[in-house]
């Protein structure tokens, strides 16, 4: 009778350990769920900087392709006009 007392108690203190290990230790559920949560919010930024790139390569190429780009980005932001042009500037 002793004996199943022990085997009984033994068998409850793997249980304990395994039942700490799921809940608290490394590979816990908490861990987990965290580490789901880490690899979904990467894949966004992963999308986010996919699509950022497409659109740079995109402005590559039309550099590369003709010179009305790159006519179009000296006039928006280095304010340049060609030669016999007239810039009238509307003050606010």
């Amino acid at each position: 009778m002793r004996s199943s007392y022990w085997l009984i108690g033994i068998l409850m203190l793997l249980l304990a350990g395994l039942q700490y290990r799921l809940w608290v230790g490394d590979g816990s559920l908490a861990q987990v769920t965290e580490l789901k949560q880490q690899i979904a919010d990467q894949r966004g930024e992963n999308q986010r900087l996919l699509e950022r790139n497409r659109i740079l390569e995109a402005e590559v190429m039309e550099l590369k392709k003709g010179m009305e780009t790159v006519e179009e980005r000296a006039r928006q932001e280095l304010g340049m006009v060609k030669e016999g042009e007239t810039l009238y500037q509307l003050a606010e």
